[in-house]
């Protein structure tokens, strides 16, 4: 199994997002994906399992998780809000949120190449996936706040020992460690 990493650069994102931003063929269902995944800590079944009408006029995102089965609600942030406007004006509630130029949902393989291209297109050179969205959500928010405790219970794990070594915390660390000890 490859492990996928965390885009640890806010610079990198932004040039990911100017990539997305510019493939007019999709109508910016490729950007507001990739904000989506890296500005809610979703896994990629329940971003691709997502309706218009689950996000149309909403304030919050309420889902049960494909994985565990569990009630997740969360806010729609102010990047999100008009991205997520755009897109879904016009639209039935009952469409999938994303998908293919010949009206079928998007699949997770196609998700993995919209990721992996744009990304391979910025320069990143880690290796990526569609949990790479997830993982760069959970970084960037323990960065910010530095408080495993609520990432743990945004992503249901069982110990903050296992979120902080899937958002890559820990090998951050020892690597930090092992570079300012010198005998």
């Amino acid at each position: 199994m490859n492990v996928v990493e965390p885009i640890r650069n806010r610079k990198e994102l932004k040039r990911i997002e100017a990539i997305l931003a510019r493939n007019q063929q999709t109508g910016g269902r490729d950007l507001l994906f990739f904000v989506l995944g890296t500005n809610s800590g979703l896994r990629i079944s329940d971003i691709l399992g997502l309706d218009v009408g689950s996000v149309k006029c909403k304030h919050h995102i309420d889902i049960i998780e494909k994985k565990t089965g569990k009630y997740k609600r969360f806010p729609v942030n102010s990047k999100l809000m008009p991205l997520i406007s755009a897109f879904v004006h016009g639209r039935d509630d009952d469409e999938p949120l994303f998908m293919t130029r010949f009206n079928h949902r998007l699949d997770r393989v196609q998700a993995y190449r919209i990721i992996n291209r744009a990304c391979r297109t910025a320069g990143i050179t880690c290796r990526v996936g569609t949990h790479t969205l997830r993982k760069t959500f959970g970084y960037h928010h323990y960065r910010q706040f530095k408080d495993v405790a609520i990432l743990q219970k945004i992503f249901n794990h069982s110990s903050p020992a296992i979120t902080l070594k899937y958002i890559g915390i820990d090998q951050d660390k020892i690597d930090e460690s092992y570079s300012k000890f010198i005998l």
